[in-house]
């Protein structure tokens, strides 16, 4: 059996996940073309996807001019629209009067830190005119203040004047992915149920029986069965790792909000607003408004929850219907087990507060395409190096999360718990007794796998007020004219960029008509 050639991949679950992965694997094995390796993916007729993903990060551009979708086609099918930052809104406690109480994490800084650090001198500037950190150092947020869009009807597609990513129906995503899957890269559908899973002596999944499809065999399986992790957990029995003590939200209300009109406003940030327990997401597509509440059930009731993000909404939201979402807050202690992978929710999910898990679903992806064994002699070696890198993945992630609820000073019992030390990982406490007295550095987030660069710290942590004091070393810092220089170049470009960019409806209502320049 260890010299049995894997010629084909069976997923089974569909979903972002499953069509996602189907499409990365079928390119990158060039499917449609006899003697390569084959992708059959197995989909339900009858289980509905959560469909509540719908933030990405700017990779999702690389994935999709990688896997041939064009992004006029992409935006046109999907409603949407375009991402550069997520505001953070009232997760920290300020004055009642304070109508600027929010911050940006944000994808574009206009010089890179690891060339040119200029947190160091921003926290020295003890300017009364001083800006946020955010403004100091990019002009996305301004850009995302003011509705822009972080391109022009002139540039290519997937390139942009700003860094950006996407805003997507995840229902009309997964349409589009199996339709260019089955149509263009060869994948092979099956809708059918999976009644049974199959295991050979050897522990490896076989074959799976379904109620309608009869026996499906393949060499390697990749589990995309959601939460309920049909191979992996239930077949394979690798268990389930709740991180429940330390991420605290469980669960999620979600409604859709329509625009009140065509020409309504569209955000180009996903806008999280910090509540009583737990906080809301605002994303907004090309149609509609994608809003939720992710939430403890321990700090608060499923009514209360409801009430909290229909008040969020405001009187529109008499009419509209809300949906209920469990979440299973964890990881799996292994995502590869012999000749089964899991991506998506049977894998791991934290909760949605940086938009991480599309992402982990194109990373898994990649690696799957790239280190896919020829047989089961290598498998082993590879399964250990693909565990590795996500469990990594996916701790960091956890400390990325947990650092917003630990670093809030709201004084909510879900917020104290919170910074609770008992709930916070000690490689997070670790890296924050260290940023106190020095800068954060790239030797912070020296490993190739790191989900969220030092730029990414750096905006939470400064937006976040954390308190730095690198006045003990102020000498080392002795480039001032330098990063004064630099300073004012950001708000040079933001001026220019500001009277450039048009707003985001108006480039969307253009994309709808003309489309954009391929590359």
């Amino acid at each position: 059996m260890s010299d049995q050639i894997i010629n084909h991949v069976v997923i089974v679950g569909g979903g972002t996940a499953g069509w996602l992965t189907a499409a990365n694997l079928a390119k990158q094995f060039n499917s449609k073309l006899p003697n390569s390796i084959q992708v059959t993916l197995v989909e339900s007729p009858d289980i509905p996807t959560i469909g509540v993903g719908e933030g990405t990060w700017p990779t999702m551009r690389k994935t999709l001019a990688k896997i041939g979708i064009s992004e006029t086609t992409f935006m046109r099918k999907c409603n949407a629209s375009l991402k550069q930052a997520t505001k953070f809104v009232n997760w920290k406690e300020t004055p009642k009067n304070d109508v600027n109480n929010h911050y940006y994490h944000l994808f574009t800084s206009i010089f890179d830190p690891s060339e040119f650090n200029l947190a160091p001198y921003w926290n020295l500037n003890n300017s009364s005119e001083k800006l946020s950190y955010a403004d100091s150092v990019s002009v996305q947020g301004q850009v995302c203040e003011l509705g822009l869009a972080p391109k022009t009807m002139l540039n290519k597609e997937f390139e942009g004047v700003q860094n950006y990513a996407y805003h997507l129906d995840a229902g009309l995503f997964t349409d589009l992915l199996r339709e260019h899957a089955t149509e263009n890269l060869g994948v092979n559908l099956i809708s059918a149920n999976v009644t049974d899973v199959d295991l050979d002596a050897d522990g490896y999944i076989d074959t799976i029986s379904t109620d309608t499809a009869g026996v499906v065999q393949g060499g390697f399986y990749v589990d995309c069965t959601g939460f309920k992790s049909l191979l992996l957990g239930e077949a394979l029995k690798v268990p389930f790792k709740s991180i429940k003590d330390t991420l605290l939200t469980d669960h999620a209300i979600t409604i859709q909000v329509p625009y009140e009109d065509e020409n309504s406003p569209v955000s180009s940030c996903t806008i999280s607003t910090a509540q009583e327990a737990g906080w809301t997401w605002d994303i907004a597509l090309a149609n509609r408004r994608g809003t939720g509440y992710v939430y403890s059930s321990e700090h608060t009731t499923h009514e209360r929850a409801e009430q909290v993000l229909r008040d969020y909404i405001g009187p529109q939201a008499a009419n509209l219907d809300a949906k209920l979402i469990k979440m299973n807050v964890g990881y799996r202690e292994k995502f590869w087990h012999k000749n089964c992978l899991a991506i998506g929710l049977s894998a791991a999910f934290v909760e949605p507060l940086e938009a991480s898990a599309i992402f982990l679903i194109e990373a898994a992806s990649n690696m799957l395409s790239e280190l896919l064994p020829q047989n089961r002699k290598s498998m082993h070696i590879v399964e250990k190096k693909f565990n590795s890198s996500f469990t990594y993945r996916w701790q960091k992630t956890i400390d990325f999360i947990k650092m917003h609820y630990f670093l809030s000073n709201r004084n909510e019992q879900f917020w104290l718990d919170n910074k609770n030390l008992a709930t916070v990982p000690d490689s997070l406490l670790e890296s924050l007794e260290r940023w106190r007295y020095q800068p954060l550095t790239n030797y912070d987030f020296d490993n190739v796998y790191e989900p969220f660069p030092l730029e990414s710290y750096q905006y939470v942590l400064y937006g976040m007020g954390f308190e730095q004091d690198l006045s003990f070393n102020h000498n080392a810092y002795a480039n001032n004219d330098t990063a004064i220089m630099h300073f004012n170049k950001v708000q040079e470009i933001a001026k220019h960029l500001k009277a450039q960019l048009p707003l985001n409806r108006e480039l969307l209502k253009k994309i709808q008509q003309y489309g954009f320049q391929t590359i």
